[in-house]
């Protein structure tokens, strides 16, 4: 057999291959002897038939076997000897003179297939980079303390006045669809309705400030089309809303007593706060190591820019759509409103998808030139982790990473993070102070995801 490769790309390769005339002959010839056994042809005794006249009888399911079994083991075979790294089936043509001579000259085919590039590693050490610890100050402490207070706040019912604004009503609904018509009525019982609360109809505000229990307030509301609830959003509907309860949010008193509530090693408040402002520190230690990761990596990529297989890049993008749209499915939105530009979101889902190719590729590369391995006591202590995270047995994620071939992803992911750990250790990081773009960057880069 020989074999010759074009590079149509770095991605892209060609094999031209052609299966020697002895080989061909020896198959036809084996697969003809099949035939004249078995075959039965008028005015012959069954396996009595002369080779050329079943060769001329069977001609076309006898070509067919033989190609059946010799090009895909000389495309197999090519493939192996190539020692390149192959993704998915190659396209395979067959010369059409292959096709009008076959069992009498060599078969000659063109095997079309992708494969990973050759990354070529430059400079990797001593990438530049800066790291940007967010200051904690004494109002984020403040604000911190604040939201833990209104964790622990309580309803208290409220009896000397009407419900007003920042109260919950608790509300037995009765509604009928007036535009469309002919839907199935809604019930709803001691459905929780926080006055001017987020995400709460104007309508519901207006009818239901006043009330005290007991109370039967008749309204209509007309839902806008971007509501979050698609069995709502453009549709108009008529309440009957009985009050069951009204209730006032009451906040602890910021003493000492409601700190000691916190946690056995709080003792006062100045304590929560000192506690409060260490969590702070560490998530922000925590963030700006993060932010030096992806900054080196980020370098990484930029300085090694190389052509990536259309199917990996495809196929990324198509798991960030997907993701995309069960996100939105998620918070109640409507993947095919026309508010949505997934040309525009596809557009930018592919410039992730090549980035964190690229990225992912150069790790594994660097984490081979420097021997990076790791051990099945690391994935084990990764997986115990995720089951933590995650509330189930250490069984359990285990039993469902062998069904998804996960145990592999974990170890490939481990050893891509101790690429990135030599990186961060081996790269240029000077300290710098704090700019309040940097929060503004990563709240936009957030939302764009």
């Amino acid at each position: 057999m020989k074999t010759e490769i074009v590079d149509v790309s770095a991605t892209r390769k060609e094999f031209k291959i052609e299966i020697g005339a002895e080989e061909v002959r020896a198959e036809y010839d084996r697969v003809s002897g099949e035939y004249a056994r078995r075959a039965s042809v008028p005015g012959f005794r069954k396996g009595h038939a002369p080779a050329s006249v079943v060769r001329t009888r069977f001609k076309k399911e006898i070509g067919g076997e033989v190609l059946q079994k010799l090009v895909p083991e000389a495309v197999n075979r090519a493939l192996e000897e190539s020692g390149l790294r192959v993704l998915g089936q190659p396209d395979v043509h067959l010369a059409p003179e292959s096709l009008e001579r076959l069992g009498e000259a060599p078969v000659s085919l063109h095997a079309h297939v992708e494969v990973l590039p050759e990354v070529e590693l430059g400079d990797y050490k001593g990438l530049a980079a800066a790291r940007r610890t967010r200051p904690v100050t004494d109002e984020m402490v403040e604000q911190t303390v604040a939201g833990l207070r209104e964790s622990s706040a309580s309803l208290q019912p409220v009896e000397d006045r009407g419900a007003r604004e920042g109260d919950t009503v608790t509300v037995n609904f009765r509604g009928r669809f007036v535009e469309p018509e002919g839907e199935e009525d809604i019930t709803a019982d001691d459905v929780d309705v926080v006055l001017g609360g987020e995400g709460v109809q104007e309508a519901f505000n207006e009818n239901l400030a006043g009330v005290r229990p007991d109370d039967e307030r008749n309204f209509t509301v007309q839902y806008p089309a971007e509501f979050s609830s698609k069995g709502l959003a453009g549709k108009t509907v008529e309440y009957t809303a009985k009050v069951v309860a009204v209730r006032r949010k009451e906040l602890p008193e910021l003493d000492d007593e409601w700190a000691k509530s916190l946690g056995e090693e709080i003792d006062s408040v100045e304590s929560l706060r000192r506690r409060v402002r260490e969590n702070l520190e560490g998530r922000a230690k925590f963030e700006a190591e993060g932010r030096v990761r992806d900054e080196v990596v980020g370098r990484l990529v930029d300085a090694h820019r190389f052509e990536l297989p259309e199917s990996l890049v495809e196929y990324q993008t198509n798991q960030m759509l997907q993701t995309a749209v069960r996100d939105m499915i998620r918070h109640g939105l409507d993947p095919r409103a026309e508010q949505f530009d997934w040309e525009s979101l596809r557009g930018r889902a592919r410039e992730r998808a090549e980035e964190e190719l690229r990225a992912s590729m150069l790790l594994e590369t660097i984490a081979e030139r420097e021997g990076l391995d790791v051990t099945d006591e690391e994935v084990e202590e990764e997986i115990r982790m995720i089951a933590e995270a995650s509330r189930q047995t250490v069984e359990q994620v285990r039993a469902a990473l062998t069904k998804q071939g996960g145990a592999t992803s974990i170890a490939d992911s481990l050893r891509n993070r101790k690429a990135v750990d030599l990186l961060v250790e081996k790269a240029n990081v000077s300290e710098e102070e704090w700019r309040e773009e940097e929060q503004e960057s990563e709240v936009s880069s957030q939302k764009s995801e």
